[in-house]
């Protein structure tokens, strides 16, 4: 299972990427405007920043909802960096775009998803990434992870390639949930990830562990 972080704060990603265990980076226009980047360049020279931290895929998304803007648009994000992904939403014109990027060996991420079918179009028009909303649809009291069931099954009946990206991921256990159930990728916060550490008994279990050294060394004095 691949683990992304969803933000576009530069010090999260570096913290992220020295644990060892980072795969890559989601953003969106929400996560660039929290960090106070605004304007097409500045937009563009963070991306560039986040791809010189991390060495895998980094999701850029479109702005553009139009087939010749997204195009237009996901050339210009393609050719910033080997390892950006273009992001594009799950409408009419991005189908077409995301075969389009397809057929060029470009790499994309269909963002927004919330339905099976919705999945399979994605997969069809040769998507790299497919990013169900699992958080969002938790918020409306619908069952995110049955959702990444669900793609899983399909994917796996026709051998798509297309990889499950589990996004809008809010804590640990949607982390443990998706790689029980088969979600090739996860993206969330720092936190979804440095909360796999923790433990009770790996606390008290190292807290004994330290007291017992220190009386032995006390001992042999």
């Amino acid at each position: 299972m691949k683990f992304f972080i969803d933000t576009a704060n530069l010090d999260q990603i570096r913290e992220a990427q020295d644990l060892g265990i980072l795969d890559g980076v989601t953003t969106n226009p929400s996560l660039m405007a929290k960090e106070g980047i605004t304007g097409e360049q500045n937009v563009i020279n963070h991306y560039k920043a986040i791809c010189e931290i991390v060495d895998g895929d980094v999701s850029a998304e479109v702005i553009a909802t139009d087939y010749e803007g997204m195009i237009a648009e996901g050339m210009k994000l393609a050719d910033l960096h080997e390892n950006i992904v273009v992001k594009i939403p799950m409408i009419k014109d991005g189908i077409k775009a995301l075969k389009y990027f397809s057929d060029k060996g470009i790499k994309t991420n269909c963002t927004l998803v919330f339905s099976a079918g919705q999945a399979l179009l994605a997969a069809k028009a040769g998507a790299t990434y497919v990013s169900p909303f699992i958080g969002r649809l938790d918020d409306i009291s619908t069952n995110g992870l049955q959702l990444i069931e669900q793609i899983r099954l399909i994917y796996d009946n026709y051998a798509f390639e297309t990889e499950i990206l589990a996004a809008s991921v809010r804590h640990t256990m949607h982390v443990i949930e998706c790689a029980e159930i088969g979600a090739d990728v996860m993206t969330g916060p720092l936190s979804a990830i440095t909360g796999l550490l923790k433990h009770p008994l790996t606390d008290s279990g190292l807290a004994q562990f330290l007291a017992d050294h220190a009386k032995s060394a006390a001992a042999n004095k």
